[in-house]
């Protein structure tokens, strides 16, 4: 879950289940029951699914999971870009060592988790773009780049165009927040 609507869309499906959710977060969901039935389970996982949503049972899925809500939280906090190495900040959030939570998000993910940054900062580039209230120097700078040339740089290589051209355009190329990093 990437969103507030997700959240609403889930709580409301644990609801219509017939579960009480005591708290629906960014990829974590407690539930005042104890245990669930296996067919509600199934059902949930079903409708979640035809959503576009899934339940993530298995520690390592819980991990990349972590690793992909640190991210977005990193890009899409209020308070500026972090003066810290993203390597750093998900061993110390996660408690693993940063060389084991790489090599698990490259083999279920297929891409490096720098990459998967390099492609999230570029998803929030365009939305700062698209809202116009910030100049390209200001977007810069609140998402830890080391200038405007470099975001640009990055920007083109990813898009193919360069952050000019995507706002004057104002493109219809975004992707939802869950689909960055998937062919």
């Amino acid at each position: 879950m990437v969103c507030d609507r997700c959240k609403l869309v889930v709580k409301a499906e644990l609801e219509k289940l017939g579960l009480s959710p005591l708290s629906v977060q960014l990829g974590v969901v407690q539930l005042q029951e104890e245990s669930i039935p296996n067919e509600v389970v199934e059902k949930l996982k079903n409708r979640l699914k035809e959503l576009g949503f899934e339940i993530i049972d298995d520690r390592r899925s819980r991990l990349i999971e972590g690793v992909k809500k640190i991210i977005i939280e990193l890009l899409y906090s209020d308070n500026e870009y972090p003066n810290v190495k993203v390597s750093d900040l998900l061993a110390n959030k996660l408690h693993y060592d940063y060389s084991y939570l790489s090599r698990l998000f490259s083999e279920t993910e297929g891409i490096t988790i720098e990459h998967y940054l390099i492609l999230q900062k570029i998803e929030r580039t365009k939305e700062l773009i698209i809202y116009d209230e910030l100049t390209l120097s200001d977007i810069a700078y609140q998402l830890g780049y080391s200038s405007t040339a470099h975001l640009s740089a990055q920007f083109k290589k990813v898009t193919g165009m360069t952050p000019g051209t995507f706002r004057k355009q104002q493109a219809q190329s975004r992707k939802e927040l869950d689909k960055v990093g998937k062919k």
